[in-house]
């Protein structure tokens, strides 16, 4: 497959990797935008939220599991942080293999966008 994430599971392209296990793969967005900004996302390629099944739910659960214990890791979980997932290209989706953003450790402004 030729989607940048799945390159990055097969470590054909390099990545800063804060976590991995079985499911889920999570490591730094090379163009953050906030202090924390890393990206979680399934091993296994979906393309985005609209393509999740009704099997998928833990994974789901998972990634954002791994959200909360990356916060926790990094000091931003009691201050607050933001998760977000961006569905197709009106909200931002440029990779279209799903993907957790975690933001945090400055304020956060809202409405966002």
């Amino acid at each position: 497959m030729n989607c940048l994430f799945c390159k990055i599971i097969r470590r054909d392209i390099p990545a800063s990797i804060v976590y991995e296990d079985e499911q889920v793969l999570a490591f730094n967005d090379i163009e953050p935008r906030a202090p924390t900004h890393v990206l979680i996302i399934p091993k296994r390629h979906i393309d985005g939220v609209n393509a999740l099944a009704d099997t998928d739910d833990e994974l789901v659960g998972a990634m954002f599991r791994v959200a909360a214990g990356i916060a926790r890791e990094r000091g931003i979980a009691d201050t607050g942080y933001r998760t977000v997932f961006n569905t197709n290209r009106d909200a931002g989706q440029t990779v279209f293999h799903l993907h957790l953003h975690l933001l945090g450790g400055r304020a956060l402004g809202w409405p966002p966008g």
